[in-house]
């Protein structure tokens, strides 16, 4: 998942043509004064904290995993009472996420330089390619079905009876009838939609306007930097909380169902696996057919990104690695890799996507309240509009997958459960992302090479 830093770099270069003011939305100075010591002016507890908070995420998620599972065994069922724990921790969550995903939403479609038909083409091509995405999760997750391997009990408020769901008139029911309502009752679709007509609203109205109203809308511009940006700080704080939510549940599982219910996550790890791979199938047929690239080629040339992808688990970090091999040893144009990476990699998530709807589905099963096809198709939906934002939001995996969760009403206390294993398939399905990065700039390019290709790259079919 992308991280503060890092994801400032992609958006600032992805929209380089914007104004200061609207590119500034985007950043989070999370890494602004990395390089000052640690231990500058800081003593005791203060100096504890500050070493605590420079420690990798992941690592303090799997010591919580460990600690948790030890004190799950050392209490039994009496780790029931550590779940206030986790619940106050996805409070802030869920209190932060839907101005988070406003934002990035608005931001993703106002903003973005959209012209052209290779853009057209781009568009097209990454928006099929999330699809296929979502579809192959929910076709593996259908199919090998990891969740029945564990069985969860679902929170007491699920087990009432539940009339029938119904698509329609979900989707029609989260239409908010007013501005406010979604914001003050936390119902993040609405908030999606609202996001929507605003971003497009904006969009519409930029450029088209007299002077004043052209400075409303920067004055606008600026108030949704702050919201994001004091988002975006309160987010960090309570990130650093997520560790011990994950003990709290990690802990409850072990001491009421055992070790073995923890384990069988690694059901969940091949399916998403199995998933993955299919997706790199999808790509290589998708270039062989519609791109001069061939899939050989493909690979022998994005090796570095995808290396860089997978050791740092973030997309925006390997933006120049990726970048280098899209122009240098693939050999596309240059204005294919600016389109394809620097823009297309602002809506590119195909791997985020299927892990969410996977994750759904999965938890889903596990609870033993499998999801119908209309369901899967809000699943769909949510996934889809959720990734446009993703890049503007750091840990964005965990953000959107409360929006996923909360459109089809699985508990999302359950997020944290696949916390322990995310560190890995995070890896994974960045690699994933880029690569689709990569295939997206090679189709944008064409069916025909340019005149200069590199020459270590020369192509053979």
């Amino acid at each position: 998942m992308p991280g503060f830093s890092a994801t400032s770099l992609t958006k600032t270069k992805a929209f380089n043509s914007n104004s200061g003011a609207r590119r500034r939305f985007v950043m989070s100075g999370h890494h602004a004064h990395s390089q000052e010591p640690i231990s500058a002016g800081l003593s005791g507890p203060a100096l504890i904290w500050a070493k605590y908070i420079r420690f990798p995420l992941f690592a303090k998620i799997l010591i919580a995993l460990l600690i948790g599972i030890g004190v799950g065994k050392a209490m039994g069922a009496g780790a029931e009472s550590l779940k206030p724990i986790a619940d106050l921790v996805l409070r802030f969550l869920r209190l932060l996420a839907t101005p988070l995903i406003f934002m990035a939403v608005v931001n993703a479609i106002s903003e973005t330089q959209l012209a052209g038909k290779k853009t057209a083409k781009l568009m097209w091509v990454l928006m099929t390619n999330t699809l296929v995405a979502i579809l192959v999760g929910l076709t593996v997750a259908n199919i090998l079905q990891p969740g029945k391997h564990i069985n969860l009990d679902p929170p007491k408020e699920n087990l009432a009876d539940k009339k029938p769901y119904n698509l329609g008139e979900d989707l029609f029911n989260r239409i908010p009838g007013d501005f406010l309502t979604p914001f003050k009752e936390n119902e993040i679709l609405g908030v999606i939609f609202v996001a929507v007509l605003v971003g497009f609203a904006m969009r519409a109205l930029r450029g088209k306007t007299n002077p004043a109203a052209e400075s409303g809308l920067e004055t606008l511009s600026n108030v949704f930097q702050a919201i994001f940006q004091l988002s975006m700080t309160a987010l960090k704080w309570v990130f650093e909380l997520v560790p011990l939510a994950v003990f709290a549940v990690v802990a409850r599982i072990v001491g009421t169902k055992g070790l073995d219910e923890f384990l069988k996550m690694g059901w969940f790890i091949l399916a998403v696996l199995v998933a993955l791979s299919l997706m790199v199938v999808w790509y290589l047929a998708r270039l062989r057919v519609s791109s001069w690239v061939r899939p050989g080629n493909f690979l022998k040339g994005g090796f570095d990104a995808f290396a860089m992808a997978f050791s740092t688990a973030s997309s925006a970090a390997t933006l120049p690695v990726t970048f280098r091999s899209a122009k240098e040893k693939i050999g596309v144009e240059d204005s294919s890799a600016s389109l394809g990476i620097m823009v297309g990699g602002t809506f590119n998530h195909d791997g985020t996507a299927l892990y969410e709807a996977m994750a759904a589905l999965f938890i889903s099963q596990a609870l033993g309240q499998n999801l119908g096809v209309q369901e899967q198709i809000t699943v769909v939906i949510m996934s889809v509009v959720a990734s446009v934002g993703a890049a503007g939001i750091p840990e964005a995996g965990l953000v959107t997958m409360l929006a996923v969760f909360t459109a089809v009403k699985l508990p999302t206390e359950y997020i944290l459960l696949i916390l322990p294993v995310d560190w890995f398939l995070d890896r994974c399905r960045t690699t994933i992302n880029v690569m689709g990065d990569l295939a997206s700039t090679c189709i944008v390019d064409g069916r025909t090479k340019p005149d200069t290709v590199p020459a270590p790259l020369a192509q053979s079919d």
